[in-house]
């Protein structure tokens, strides 16, 4: 690959993704987000939506890097979310774009106790899952990348909030598996300017894995809301190890 071009389309500007388009402008990038409007509040979005199997978007940036944060929606059965990658990539490859690095889930691993990490089987137990896996092999097929991120924390997602008061339906035992936003962006970042030596598949996830009662009380406390309650205590520890990343130069800076 020649110049390393510092031009960026991020494919759905939401929580994470206004936040990478936010961060790249700051050093001088060239970047398309993309939401699903046709008006818009920041100069740097652009429209793109799949409506009655087209594809309406506003995208003209070329010989960029692709980054697609939009979530899969993989719990609504009305999602569209697999055809609107697959228009996407053909979109990609249609602008020259230098390459295309899809933002996955860790719950495409299984959710019983073990540990795991980019090597190991992945066996679909749910439409959820099948969805990650679907998309995932989407990117690859097309010379693209995966991160597999773990549930996000950060601006406006404070676990202290979010959970507080109410009943999980999971053990208290079970340990978190979670990233900051401002890590999951560097990490982005990270894997484009290593892109030809990088890996096809990373997992993204902080290094700590407390339990869920340790954790969620800790947030709380924090807050100064109620923790929440749990409907078992079995012990259950399902960890996603995160550091194969850590192998071009980057490094988890951010609490969870």
């Amino acid at each position: 690959m020649g110049i390393f071009e510092r031009k960026l389309v991020v494919l759905g500007a939401g929580w994470l993704g206004q936040a990478l388009c936010l961060n790249r402008l700051q050093q001088n990038w060239q970047v398309q987000g993309t939401h699903r409007s046709a008006e818009h509040q920041e100069e740097f979005l652009r429209q793109f939506v799949l409506q009655n199997e087209q594809l309406i978007h506003q995208l003209d940036l070329e010989n960029a890097w692709w980054v697609c944060a939009m979530p899969p929606r993989s719990r609504q059965p009305e999602s569209n979310y697999q055809a609107t990658l697959e228009r996407s990539l053909k979109l990609a490859k249609a602008m020259n774009a230098q390459g295309f690095l899809l933002c996955s889930s860790t719950g495409v691993y299984d959710p019983s106790a073990n540990i795991y990490d980019e090597a190991s089987d992945i066996t679909a137990s749910g439409e959820r899952q099948q969805r990650l896996i679907d998309a995932e092999q989407s990117v690859l097929n097309a010379g693209g990348k995966v991160l597999r991120l773990a549930g996000l924390v950060g601006p406006g997602r404070e676990p202290g909030r979010f959970v507080a008061g109410k009943q999980l339906n999971s053990s208290s035992q079970q340990v978190v598996n979670m990233v900051h936003q401002q890590d999951v962006i560097n990490a982005i970042v990270t894997v484009l300017e290593h892109w030809q030596t990088a890996a096809p598949i990373y997992n993204v996830v902080n290094p700590a894995h407390p339990s869920k009662a340790d954790y969620y009380k800790q947030k709380c406390a924090q807050y100064g809301t109620p923790a929440p309650t749990f409907t078992s205590d079995v012990k259950a520890e399902r960890i996603i190890n995160g550091s194969a990343i850590e192998s071009l130069g980057f490094n988890y800076q951010f609490d969870i």
